[in-house]
């Protein structure tokens, strides 16, 4: 897994306000909807793209069929596809860069594409891979403890401590 510096990924959640999901799905079992809802009730706006969906709605918002569609600004590109395609999708958002006003390429958990990266940061884009936005807004809101993130487990129990005596005990 590519590794980031935590000040790197506040800051793109941070100044980041409107985000273009790619791959975004009304099925309600897909991750890339959870992602969305919970974005969304962060406060970030967010634009889903999908060809196939494309006119109809996901949780209330307007689906693009792409990235040419969406309207401006979009600080964010949020790829929620499989890692063979990123390069067309970052080609996609390099033509639109400018009239968007994009600054990031992120690649969702388990997206990694040295070529797609490479094309974002020789435009001066700053990316991400393989993480979620989502994830990592929990994690530093602390909704999320980073020990269940890192397992790649996520687990609401609370964390056992030593008590006096060396006996364990739940917070």
């Amino acid at each position: 897994m590519p590794t980031y510096p935590d000040t790197l990924i506040k800051k793109i959640l941070r100044e980041t306000k409107t985000i273009a999901m790619v791959g975004a799905s009304a099925n309600e079992m897909r991750p890339s909807y959870f992602a969305m809802m919970y974005l969304l009730n962060k406060g970030y706006v967010v634009h889903p793209v999908n060809p196939g969906a494309a006119g109809k709605k996901i949780l209330g918002q307007e689906v693009y069929a792409a990235l040419k569609d969406v309207p401006a600004p979009v600080d964010m590109v949020d790829i929620f596809r499989t890692s063979d395609v990123a390069p067309a999708i970052v080609a996609e958002a390099l033509a639109e860069k400018d009239r968007l006003g994009i600054k990031t390429i992120w690649m969702q958990l388990g997206v990694i594409n040295e070529e797609a990266a490479q094309m974002a940061r020789d435009a001066g884009l700053t990316v991400i891979m393989d993480r979620c936005p989502k994830i990592e807004h929990g994690r530093f809101s602390g909704e999320i403890g980073w020990m269940g993130v890192n397992r790649k487990v996520i687990d609401n129990r609370k964390p056992l401590l030593f008590g006096k005596g060396g006996t364990l005990k739940r917070l």
